[in-house]
């Protein structure tokens, strides 16, 4: 929320937006894409990048209008106390989303495996030993290896919590009315998630081209991707929210008592540092 708020109205609401229509078109493109490419088809590829670029320049065009409304003055102290309820609202179905790939990994592995390889099941199936990693009962399955802990994902734990720890001395920063200290531990946090996604790139290509790991590797190559996957998605997305953020403090948008577009991003992040050190111990040392 910007400083510029005396005359602020009683509670603003902003007129008719295009801007949610289209980014729900784009992420319908997206996902369209992506589900074609997984299932093989070419033009797949194509319609997910062509539905990610598009997404980007909504959300460029979404964001360029709500810093124009919060700069124009239009945001008062209500409209900072509902964007918090908001933003608390959206990282609480965030964890219910989280929870539902966590319990199906649960349900796979700790009630189906064991379910399958009982006594009652041995006649269908004899050799199935029901260990997690397994490539299921029916033989229908590749053979892969399963991902470790080390090093990657390891590494990658520590970038984490590192950014954690800078993202939080930058808060402390504007707090004090530092911009230049503030933008750069921001900047330290953002490119800490970059190196991140890089390193988790080289874990998939690792993971297909060395351990024959894939998506359709049963039970578990489907939750290991939608679970690592989907997170590497949210720490793109936290990456983009604050680079934002990073050229607003410097533009000098923010004051040390008014500065929830910060507070919001920041929050988002730490989310997702816990969700990773839950990814971390379940989906690679369990």
């Amino acid at each position: 929320m910007s400083s510029h708020n005396a005359n602020a109205p009683y509670y603003f609401v902003p007129g008719p937006s295009q801007w949610p229509v289209l980014g729900g078109i784009t992420l319908l493109l997206t996902m369209l894409g992506a589900s074609a490419w997984v299932n093989g088809a070419a033009w797949g590829a194509y319609l997910n990048f062509a539905g990610i670029l598009l997404t980007l320049v909504v959300l460029y065009k979404w964001f360029g209008d709500a810093i124009a409304e919060s700069e124009g003055g239009k945001y008062s102290a209500r409209i900072d106390t509902s964007f918090r309820w908001s933003m608390s609202w959206f990282i609480f179905s965030e964890v219910m989303f989280f929870g539902a790939f966590f319990g199906a990994l649960f349900y796979a592995r700790s009630i189906t495996m064991p379910w399958l390889a009982d006594l009652d099941h041995k006649v269908l199936w004899p050799d199935f030993a029901g260990q997690w990693g397994t490539v299921g009962p029916a033989g229908t399955v590749e053979a892969f290896k399963t991902m470790g802990p080390f090093p990657i994902p390891t590494i990658n734990t520590a970038l984490l919590l590192a950014s954690g720890v800078t993202l939080t001395i930058s808060h402390h920063a504007l707090r004090e009315g530092q911009r230049s200290k503030t933008a750069f531990w921001l900047f330290a946090t953002v490119l800490l998630g970059a190196i991140f996604m890089g390193f988790q790139a080289y874990e998939y290509m690792h993971a297909y081209s060395e351990l024959n790991l894939k998506l359709t590797s049963g039970i578990y190559g489907s939750t290991f991707f939608m679970l690592t996957g989907f997170h590497g998605f949210h720490v793109t997305m936290g990456a983009i929210m604050l680079s934002v953020v990073l050229y607003r403090v410097m533009k000098g948008h923010f004051t040390p008592e008014q500065h929830f577009a910060f507070e919001g991003a920041a929050w988002y992040w730490h989310f997702v540092d816990v969700v990773w050190l839950g990814l971390y111990v379940v989906v690679y040392w369990l």
